[in-house]
């Protein structure tokens, strides 16, 4: 098999859900939000910064999140989403490559995200080392269908471009 030249650009597609439960605050994007629900999981179950790393694992062609941190280890229980996207940027920098920008999309009913979108890109952009202007961020609501809808589930997708440095 031979190796291919490094790629100039490349794209990585991140997605993450967890389940809601009573009783906030729900962290996204490193933003702790106030309110009647906070997100299940081993971790801190950050839903934005897990796509976010699971995107920039993607377009290095590396380990999706739940190999890189799995869920079943101790030293993962409750863990800071940063340290997975910090991981995830080190990987990237080491493979040759920069971020070009980042687009992203919360999906919940509940709580509102638009109030705390500004302050969730400036969080990604600083943990990613880039600007704001290369951050994305969209919220939308489950419109009453599914989880999401029912306010029993968040999600997010994310889309990461890379250049080759």
């Amino acid at each position: 098999m031979t190796k291919s030249p490094p790629l100039a650009f490349r794209i990585g597609l991140g997605y993450d859900s967890h389940r809601l439960g009573p009783v906030g605050p729900l962290r996204v994007g490193g933003v702790d939000i106030p309110g009647e629900f906070h997100a299940i999981g081993h971790s801190d179950a950050d839903v934005l910064l897990h796509a976010v790393t699971d995107a920039l694992m993607g377009a290095i062609a590396g380990p999706d999140i739940g190999r890189l941190f799995p869920d079943d280890a101790d030293e993962n229980r409750g863990r800071d989403s940063r340290d997975f996207v910090q991981e995830a940027l080190r990987r990237v920098q080491v493979a040759g490559y920069e971020i070009n920008n980042v687009d992203a999309v919360i999906l919940a009913q509940k709580p509102k995200m638009a109030p705390h979108i500004d302050l969730m890109r400036a969080v990604v952009a600083e943990l990613l080392q880039t600007t704001i202007e290369q951050v994305g961020l969209k919220a939308k609501t489950g419109e009453g269908v599914d989880a999401v809808g029912r306010s029993e589930a968040i999600a997010a997708r994310v889309v990461v471009m890379l250049s080759r440095r």
